[in-house]
């Protein structure tokens, strides 16, 4: 019994840290950058950053404390799931490792540097006003491209997690679908974007949709239920 409280105790730790993950991903990149960024016109982006450099600069910290927390996550996810699948859910975890602590994390150089490139004295004095809009606009266009080679990394973590709950007998069966479902939904849009351009729009809806059906839900079991308490492998 101590040993299947301590776990509850661990899964509802980890719901808690995806729960704040969701808060703080979700304020970056669907706040800060999906409010400031407007995508064809640097110059209003460029203004946009400028005057609100303070929320700039937080959806940089936001972001950077979630990839913080998500590297604790994968292993986290890695003890919970390894009696489903050892070998499994290392390679899950892996995946989250390199989604989120290690690719979107350097690719937050690229948010960083839109803003200095903007008031940086040795740039201005060699590009005009608009060139230097135009290269922090480029900058946060890389940002997205980095954002979406992230997700299909995590796309591929959020399957396997998926089938390692479905294979599990302390999860329900219905988490592990919802998971497949978001880990589809992160997978079109990376490969959507890049294969078929002009559809960012519709895919972002369905990653946005899956992926809160299944993250949520997923959260708010691991803080509620914590694990299923039966006799199996566990």
């Amino acid at each position: 019994m101590d040993k299947l409280n301590a776990q509850i105790q661990n899964a509802r730790i980890t719901g808690l840290m995806y729960l704040l993950v969701i808060i703080c991903a979700g304020f970056s990149q669907g706040y800060v950058r999906g409010t400031l960024i407007i995508p064809g016109d640097a110059a209003i982006t460029a203004l946009n950053i400028t005057s609100n450099e303070g929320l700039f600069r937080l959806g940089f910290v936001s972001d950077l404390i979630a990839f913080l927390l998500d590297a604790a996550i994968s292993i986290m996810f890695y003890q919970l799931l390894k009696p489903a699948g050892k070998t499994l859910a290392m390679v899950s975890s892996a995946f989250r490792l390199l989604a989120h602590p290690a690719i979107a994390a350097i690719n937050l150089l690229n948010h960083y540097m839109a803003l200095q490139v903007l008031g940086d004295g040795a740039l201005m004095a060699t590009f005009n006003v608009e060139q230097l809009q135009a290269i922090s606009l480029f900058l946060m266009k890389a940002h997205r491209v980095g954002y979406l080679i992230a997700g299909s990394f995590f796309g591929v973590h959020c399957f396997l997690l998926g089938v390692l709950m479905i294979k599990s007998m302390r999860f329900p069966k219905i988490l592990g679908l919802l998971m497949i479902a978001a880990a589809a939904g992160y997978i079109m849009e990376s490969f959507g974007d890049y294969l078929f351009p002009g559809n960012e729009e519709w895919l972002a809806l369905i990653v946005g949709f899956s992926a809160a059906l299944g993250e949520v839900s997923l959260t708010i079991y691991l803080l509620v239920k914590g694990l299923k308490a039966t006799q199996g492998q566990y």
